[in-house]
């Protein structure tokens, strides 16, 4: 191949990676956007409610009460977003406050019910580490295999498979926030904020 030829085919990709990250940014952003929509949105007394019950579940005492509850679905999906965005998730650990491990998720009750405001700097935290992976993101990076013992994924692979896991769980709780309040948080078409 001519050297001339190489330089152009090496523009083109470069410019595609580019083209990869600001769009998937803007994607994903917007799930990142929607999803803390539905978090500041919810009520107080909506954050511990059982539908299925009609019960409060401030004292459950098995992760079984609590798995379709609006705080524990939130929890779920930030701890997913944070290791999905995690380069080594053998080695995965959950900023403070958070204490669960990868492989208690959905099995043990956290410690304590999560307030939004921790939730929220924990959205904050998700998007910092998702703006890192986009900036520093490659032709190398993009196609790293991503593994844990259930999935074998390329990096830009899992960063997708985690907006589509961020927007099923916004839908969920925007569901749960229409049964008490038709005022909903707004379509987010692209984030705003600055790859």
């Amino acid at each position: 191949m001519q050297p001339l030829v190489q330089k152009s085919k090496f523009k083109h990709q470069k410019k595609m990676i580019e083209t990869i990250k600001t769009e998937l940014w803007k994607q994903f952003g917007a799930a990142l956007d929607m999803f803390e929509n539905a978090i500041s949105k919810s009520p107080q007394d909506l954050w511990t409610y059982n539908y299925s019950t009609g019960k409060d579940t401030s004292d459950a005492k098995h992760i079984d009460e609590v798995r379709s509850i609006y705080w524990y679905i939130a929890f779920h999906t930030l701890f997913f977003t944070d290791y999905y965005l995690d380069m080594d998730p053998d080695n995965f650990k959950m900023p403070a406050p958070f204490t669960i491990k990868e492989e208690e998720i959905d099995e043990v009750l956290p410690e304590k019910i999560y307030s939004k405001d921790e939730l929220l700097v924990y959205v904050s935290h998700c998007r910092s580490k998702l703006r890192n992976l986009l900036h520093d993101m490659d032709e190398t990076k993009a196609a790293y295999r991503w593994k844990n013992p259930w999935k074998d994924y390329s990096m830009l692979e899992i960063t997708m498979y985690n907006m589509r896991h961020v927007m099923h769980h916004t839908g969920q709780m925007n569901m749960m926030l229409g049964r008490i309040n038709h005022d909903l948080p707004v379509w987010v078409s692209q984030t705003k904020a600055e790859l």
